[in-house]
């Protein structure tokens, strides 16, 4: 199995990597990216190359080369980021999925493109998000995603493409620091609180949304690729979660461990606006039934991991 991480120095593809390594052999996976300086500290622990992913013939070069069975697109602007240009998040989010759908198509590859709870809207029912029903999302990287799990399906349906996806919730985790999520805070106020003592939360304090820790992320991402397909009704894209909180809730929790922790609120209008809009906790009954997705970490677990890795990396 000779799998590309393409977008590997993300928040997630920072760890998938390592990963992708235990299970399937460091040699199998080469870690993508179009910062020259992240593929030099990716190249530290991987096999790491330069890619566009929207440079097609390129793209396509480097999966003929390295004999690529398996690609991981991962190249996304995210939610907050993508509103303030949301024009280059369209062109990025979906220039690089219809590349990696065309060469999977070509080259007989598998391809993962995570989702997101972004691809819900104000319509979509709030508690018990099904895994299938109304999807309006009011930003552009929502419509980025709804539209990828319907071309998704589509090079499935109309070319045999394997592709496959998990709607993934906020990913909590202490490999890296997220870019521009609306999730984002649920990562920074360990860094801040183990810093300085205290933290200022730009989400308003009773919005509830899904969560996952990324050890569950990296397991969603192989346990799906690696499932039998003869047992997915849906593909393009599963509901997962493990955790719903509001920031009131997660902050009372870490009141307990850390008591003078201090908590304020600066409520950002764009991300208070599409938090809003999300599930407040999502069903992934289909996800547990077709593929046996089990996350094992609950917020409680999750705390005190986080709280204990992110006071070693600052020591």
């Amino acid at each position: 199995m000779n799998v590309l991480v393409v977008g590997a120095g993300g928040q997630i593809g920072t760890e998938l990597v390592p990963h992708l390594q235990k299970i399937y052999g460091e040699d199998n996976i080469i870690a993508a990216d179009l910062r020259p300086d992240v593929v030099e500290r990716l190249s530290k622990g991987s096999r790491a190359l330069t890619l566009d992913a929207l440079d097609l013939k390129s793209y396509r070069e480097t999966v003929k080369k390295y004999n690529i069975d398996r690609i991981y697109n991962l190249v996304a602007l995210l939610s907050a980021t993508g509103e303030n240009n949301p024009l280059l998040a369209w062109n990025i989010n979906m220039g690089a999925l219809v590349n990696s759908l065309e060469i999977a198509k070509e080259l007989n590859c598998s391809l993962f493109t995570p989702s997101s709870i972004g691809a819900f809207g104000k319509e979509t029912p709030h508690k018990n998000t099904p895994q299938d029903t109304i999807m309006r999302p009011n930003t552009m990287y929502g419509v980025c995603k709804v539209s990828g799990e319907l071309l998704s399906d589509y090079y499935f349906t109309r070319f045999g493409v394997d592709t496959r996806s998990v709607r993934f919730p906020g990913i909590i985790s202490n490999g890296c620091l997220p870019g521009g999520g609306t999730t984002d805070y649920a990562v920074e106020v360990f860094y801040e609180i183990i810093r300085k003592g205290e933290y200022t939360c730009p989400i308003p304090e009773n919005t509830y949304m899904d969560m996952l820790y990324m050890p569950d992320a990296l397991n969603a991402c192989t346990q799906l690729m690696d499932a039998d397909p003869a047992k997915l009704i849906h593909r393009n894209s599963f509901n997962v979660t493990a955790m719903s909180f509001s920031p009131k809730e997660l902050f009372a929790a870490i009141t307990k461990r850390v008591p003078d922790a201090k908590f304020h609120y600066s409520i950002d209008p764009v991300k208070a606006n599409i938090s809003a809009s999300w599930p407040d906790n999502m069903d992934d009954s289909s996800a547990r039934g077709e593929w046996n997705w089990n996350p094992a970490w609950d917020m409680e677990s999750m705390i005190d991991d986080m709280l204990s890795a992110i006071k070693a990396k600052q020591n």
